[in-house]
Formats: C-alpha cells, sequence, structure tokens
C-alpha cells in the first residue's frame, strides 16, 4: 500500500507542475499594444483560473485576469471556460442528486401524502 500511495503522490505532483505551466502569467501589454485580450483568451484564462488562483498566492506577477481586454466579449468567454471547468450549475444539481444515495425520499413524500388521504 505504500507503493500505491506513492505512485498517486507522484501523479499528482506531476499534474499540478503541468498544469500550473500553462497558468496566465504578467501582462507586459497593460496600458498600451494593439491586441486586446478577446473571447478565446478569455476562455483559456477561464479554463486555467482555479491552477491561476493558486499560483496568483504565491507570485506577486500572475494575475487570474487579463486587465487589458476586449469588454464583454473577454468576460463572456472568462466566465464561459469557468463553467467548462467547475461544472456550472448542472454538475452541481448532479452532484446533489448522487450524494442523496437513492434514499427514495421523494417516493416518502407521495406515500405519506397518499395514505394521509385513503
Amino acid at each position: 500500500m505504500t507503493a500505491r500511495r506513492g505512485w498517486g503522490l507522484g501523479l499528482v505532483l506531476c499534474t499540478a507542475l503541468l498544469l500550473t505551466s500553462c497558468a496566465a502569467g504578467a501582462n507586459p501589454a497593460v496600458g498600451g499594444g494593439p491586441d486586446p485580450a478577446g473571447f478565446w483568451l478569455g476562455l483559456w484564462h477561464g479554463v486555467i483560473s482555479p491552477i491561476t488562483v493558486i499560483v496568483s498566492f504565491f507570485r506577486d506577477d500572475v494575475s487570474i485576469y487579463e486587465v487589458r481586454n476586449s469588454g464583454n466579449w473577454y468576460d463572456f468567454g472568462f466566465m464561459v471556460g469557468v463553467s467548462i471547468i467547475l461544472g456550472g450549475s448542472h454538475g452541481g444539481r448532479r452532484r446533489g442528486e448522487r450524494g442523496s444515495g437513492g434514499s427514495g425520499s421523494g417516493r416518502r413524500g407521495r406515500g405519506v401524502s397518499g395514505s394521509a388521504t385513503s
């Protein structure tokens, strides 16, 4: 079991290293440059935002949001990316249903009202 735990830890560390290498860095184009970040870069920044947030705790030159962006399209792409990664509202609802363990709480409610009327 110790070897299994070692492999698991190694896999987690390699995955973390791989994902942090994709984190958005400092923006040298702040205040200048002809090409502001648009929808696609916003989408990418949204997808990598959980990793970027962790990196930003330890580095001052990393931020989760592009300062120089195209406005609403960048914001929309960023939110779509975050929703893709975090599962959106559908993922939260599905987890809640799975957490009930199939106890049949909905059936109990119908059974109680059915027995009260009969």
